[in-house]
């Protein structure tokens, strides 16, 4: 059995769930993996009414949907950040607060745990998102940089995720941080530092998205093989890698969208990513679970490239097989 295609609605946060949701199906998709940010899941409400949750989880049935994740990227960022006026932008003026940088941290920390029973109330078992780090802008390290202040990055990390996840393993949730600059964990050996730092939390793994990886130099199939058993949930989201000389690997301050970075997103099946070798890592790791499209292109309509993101990830997934090919000459498989 191949697995269940998703769409993560983050992109599309602007629009009512019961708009979304229609879409969705439209596309093709079996179901949404929730934003916890305009009106497709509200975490208080979600963490205090079950009634709120199966209304919610009401509106995907109607349209042939289901949810197995939901995800808070954007609270989870301002739990180890460095906070400055950007966070206001996304955060619930709830978790904003004053805007007083360890206020921020705790209120952060608090909804992020009532995430973990919001999602226990609608019956999903992971939990995608950001953690933040103290230290993301150290990592170049020029005025020089001791390892003890990277320590000391991965120790408040430690100390402000370790209760979160004690709490989401009372309500029997795991939380899957999606590997991405700006995070603890961008690449692969700090994926390791932060599972080190975390004590191995059995409530902690990993979002899988490639393109966060690709256009570092990682194999993103390597990343699989590695943290096979930390693979809680995978985002299909495609990178075009464009260095020719000119454009730069950091971005040049350049926004998404504008021709002269060095790497951009691009609609699913029209980047750099070889997708295949993703699907056999995966089956390696022997997951199952929902393949999310994260779609963004900044030069394509997002109706367009969600529906066809969908067909190109459906018809690329295939399922692996216990079956070895050359058993199939042995006289003993044809008596």
């Amino acid at each position: 059995m191949t697995r269940p295609v998703t769409l993560f609605t983050g992109q599309w946060a602007d629009l009512p769930l019961t708009e979304m949701a229609s879409k969705a199906a439209s596309f093709g998709y079996e179901g949404l993996e929730l934003a916890c940010w305009g009106d497709h899941f509200d975490v208080l409400q979600g963490s205090d009414s079950k009634d709120y949750c199966q209304g919610q989880l009401k509106i995907l049935e109607q349209n042939g949907l289901h949810c197995w994740a939901i995800s808070n990227h954007l609270v989870g960022q301002a739990v180890c950040d460095r906070i400055d006026e950007r966070h206001k932008e996304i955060l619930p003026a709830r978790v904003w607060g004053d805007g007083d940088e360890e206020g921020v941290h705790q209120r952060a920390a608090a909804e992020m745990m009532y995430t973990a029973k919001a999602a226990e109330n609608m019956g999903v078992s992971v939990v995608n998102g950001f953690t933040g780090s103290s230290i993301w802008d150290k990592w170049y390290f020029f005025p020089p940089t001791g390892q003890h202040v990277v320590n000391e990055g991965f120790d408040d990390f430690a100390k402000r995720w370790g209760p979160i996840l004690d709490v989401f393993q009372e309500h029997g949730v795991k939380f899957a941080l999606e590997v991405h600059p700006s995070e603890i964990a961008y690449d692969l050996f700090t994926a390791q530092r932060a599972l080190e730092a975390i004590g191995h939390h059995p409530s902690f793994g990993f979002n899988f998205d490639p393109s966060h990886l690709l256009w570092q130099g990682i194999d993103p199939a390597r990343f699989i093989d590695r943290f096979a058993d930390r693979i809680f949930h995978v985002h299909m989201k495609d990178v075009s890698v464009r260095l020719d000389g000119e454009r730069g690997i950091l971005g040049s301050h350049l926004s998404f969208g504008d021709h002269n970075r060095g790497w951009d997103f691009r609609s699913v099946g029209r980047g750099d990513v070889e997708f295949e070798e993703i699907i056999r890592a995966l089956n390696r790791a022997g997951y199952t679970g929902p393949l999310s499209v994260e779609w963004e292109d900044a030069e394509m309509d997002r109706d367009f490239g969600a529906k066809e993101a969908c067909e190109y990830v459906r018809s690329i997934d295939f399922p692996t097989t216990e079956t070895i090919v050359d058993d199939a000459f042995r006289t003993e498989a044809r008596d």
